[in-house]
């Protein structure tokens, strides 16, 4: 695309168009060219220690996460671009058996296959010199898959007018049966709303929890791509939960403002419900702890001042 002897070729919907389409490659690049690559080569000798290099690169393989958000608006420019004379041009160049698409989607299978290597090592070294940091090192690339997932779903939220950066980490998201209950308002709304449940898909932040409501749309014949319609939000700061609903192990509560409005959510297994339970039980706890803390410095300062 640097080349002025193919500027020619390019199409006029490619124009200044190189970040969209390859993303932070040239990063994800330089990590491996100058760091990764050869952390790597020196544990060939001694592969028991291969784990610390993911443990040690925990933080910079985080920049997967940014190209596999961006891979969608490269994909769409490539659907609009990828049977151009251009494209043709450089794949015969460069003598590519495939086109630009399936190398560009190489960094998103590299990332899932960094576990199945992991996995494969763990067998052969059961109970012996490094077997714990290997799980480690497992762990580690299974919560940056995770992040990665959950943040593919977070770039697709739509109407939502606050700022999701500014919501704290996003911890968990999924799809869930939905029914509300407000002591304000008709009862003929409140029992319709017990008997028929909402399909929604929630977003759990650090300070907030977002409902959202799942669509689907076709894109020029291609795959369906789904997109999340914001319908409403809760803060964690004033929420409650009930784990456990009469009737239905896989149903628990979250309740808002004395119980005033009640969400009764049901999900798909008791080990997601116990998965989200336990992850929101810990940002309540970290907020009450953060709470304590503040009035604890509080009264320090004011003894303080009275000494």
């Amino acid at each position: 695309m640097d080349n002025p002897n193919l500027v020619h070729l390019i199409p006029s919907a490619l124009q200044n168009k190189k970040e969209i389409l390859f993303g932070n490659l040239p990063e994800i690049y330089e990590f491996h060219n100058r760091i990764f690559l050869k952390e790597i080569e020196n544990c060939i000798e001694n592969p028991e220690l291969l784990a610390r290099c993911f443990l040690k690169r925990k933080e910079d393989l985080q920049i997967y996460e940014k190209y596999c958000q961006n891979k969608p608006r490269s994909e769409a420019l490539w659907r609009q671009c990828g049977d151009s004379i251009f494209f043709q041009e450089c794949q015969r160049k460069l003598d590519h058996k495939l086109s630009l698409d399936a190398y560009l989607l190489k960094p998103v299978q590299r990332i899932t296959k960094y576990q199945l290597l992991l996995k494969e090592m763990l067998k052969c070294s059961k109970n012996s010199e490094g077997t714990a940091e290997l799980e480690e090192a497992l762990a580690t690339v299974l919560d940056i898959i995770k992040s990665v997932n959950d943040s593919m779903h977070q770039i697709a939220i739509t109407g939502y007018e606050g700022d999701v950066s500014e919501l704290g980490k996003l911890l968990m998201q999924g799809s869930f049966n939905v029914w509300t209950d407000h002591k304000k308002g008709h009862n003929k709304v409140k029992d319709l709303a017990r008997f028929k449940p909402m399909q929604r898909h929630l977003f759990l932040y650090t300070k907030m929890l977002l409902f959202c409501k799942k669509r689907e749309e076709n894109t020029d014949g291609h795959e369906k791509t789904a997109s999340y319609s914001f319908k409403n939000s809760l803060k964690m700061s004033t929420v409650g939960i009930t784990e456990n609903v009469k009737g239905d192990n896989k149903k628990f509560e979250i309740w808002y403002n004395g119980r005033e409005e009640v969400y009764i959510i049901q999900a798909s297994s008791v080990e997601l419900k116990n998965t989200w339970i336990s992850e929101i039980r810990k940002v309540l706890t970290g907020q009450l702890e953060a709470c304590r803390g503040r009035t604890h410095r509080a009264r320090s300062g004011h003894v303080a001042f009275l000494l």
